[in-house]
């Protein structure tokens, strides 16, 4: 049987890599979008080594893009995790580091016209129904992906990516602090649950009996630390108004530590079950807002000042990450921001086995 052939970019965004496609080349009914996302990236199987996927959470990933009939959006975006290793799609939550490839595959796409010098491209969330705009170098009336700015986790520099939320608060759990508690108690350990944009659950590292400066490795080889943090999140899902999580990826786990090169915060995040080599984006603005909470796990170990507007640096095992807050006049939380960078890196079209959807006598005869 004929192979199906489906036009597609390979993009970075920040740290990660997606298969980034427009709505109208994947099927509309979602049991066989799966089934088609899930042979493009080669799962499930560890190494993914039938299809795109890297055989790591951080490069099986997929953004779906349309046009918005939103008065204001310009685009709309649907982020999917594949599972590297289980046959299934997560669309429970965002992506911050493919979000900064958005703007880029809408212009490459022709979904959005772009202007000189810089284009602002609008985006709705799908997946959370939040809202971002993304400031992209446009000099020549077209993306331009070459620039200066270094990322921790990404080699050499690219153009910045600027991304600003409106409000993303409580986007996949309704609230920012979702139980209701700035501070809860999991089979014993002291947790913050949070959700500024990704629902995470954080603990002292020390309250787990571990520094919070290991290396993923020594971490994902950690078999007794990752089983306690597996119970936590299976009890703090539902409290999270997540409901059972045993098949998810969210809510992400972060150890914290105290910071050792000049941050606000030393971190170390489950995606939910291997270590992240650096930090999620969104991961990372819940992170950070935690750290300006009175009385979550992160006081007594961050490093902030008292300002309105600040810039909190999130250590992690690659670097850090930096994340604007905005706090109003009574110092609530109001607004966020980061710098990223894209790049495209293929256009083609990727094709995955006939028998997963069929190519009709149509389109045989159009191609």
């Amino acid at each position: 049987m004929r192979q199906r052939r489906i036009p597609c970019l390979l993009m970075r965004g920040g740290t990660s890599k997606a298969a980034c496609f427009l709505a109208e080349d994947l099927p509309q009914e979602k049991d066989l979008r799966d089934r088609v996302l899930l042979a493009v990236m080669g799962s499930p199987d560890r190494r993914q080594i039938d299809g795109l996927g890297g055989g790591d959470p951080l490069t099986s990933k997929v953004a779906i893009l349309r046009r918005s009939a939103r008065a204001d959006a310009d685009v709309d975006y649907l982020f999917a995790q594949v599972n590297v290793d289980r046959a299934s799609v997560d669309y429970g939550q965002n992506c911050g580091n493919i979000l900064a490839a958005v703007g880029p595959f809408a212009l490459e796409r022709g979904l959005v016209g772009a202007s000189k010098p810089v284009t602002e491209v609008r985006i709705f969330m799908e997946n959370t129904g939040q809202l971002a705009t993304a400031r992209l170098n446009t000099p020549h009336g077209e993306i331009d992906y070459d620039g200066e700015l270094k990322i921790d986790g990404v080699p050499g520099s690219a153009a910045e990516v600027v991304l600003n939320f409106s409000d993303i608060a409580g986007s996949s759990c309704g609230s920012l602090l979702p139980t209701g508690n700035v501070r809860d108690v999991f089979n014993g350990t002291e947790a913050t649950c949070i959700d500024n944009g990704m629902p995470v659950v954080l603990l002292r590292a020390a309250d787990l009996g571990r520094s919070g400066y290991e290396s993923p490795e020594q971490l994902d080889s950690d078999e007794e630390l990752k089983a306690r943090l597996e119970a936590i999140r299976l009890e703090a899902g539902p409290r999270m108004n997540l409901g059972d999580v045993s098949q998810r990826t969210v809510p992400k786990m972060t150890l914290l530590a105290a910071p050792r090169a000049g941050g606000a915060i030393s971190s170390r995040t489950f995606i939910p079950h291997r270590c992240h080599a650096t930090i999620g984006v969104l991961g990372a603005v819940s992170v950070a807002s935690a750290c300006l909470l009175p009385g979550s796990v992160a006081d007594g170990l961050a490093s902030v000042g008292d300002e309105r507007n600040q810039r909190l640096s999130v250590e992690h095992p690659g670097g850090e990450f930096s994340v604007l807050l905005q706090r109003d006049k009574r110092h609530q939380l109001s607004g966020a921001g980061l710098l990223r960078t894209a790049r495209l890196i293929f256009a083609g079209e990727v094709q995955i086995p006939g028998h997963i959807w069929p190519v009709s006598s149509t389109q045989q005869e159009a191609t």
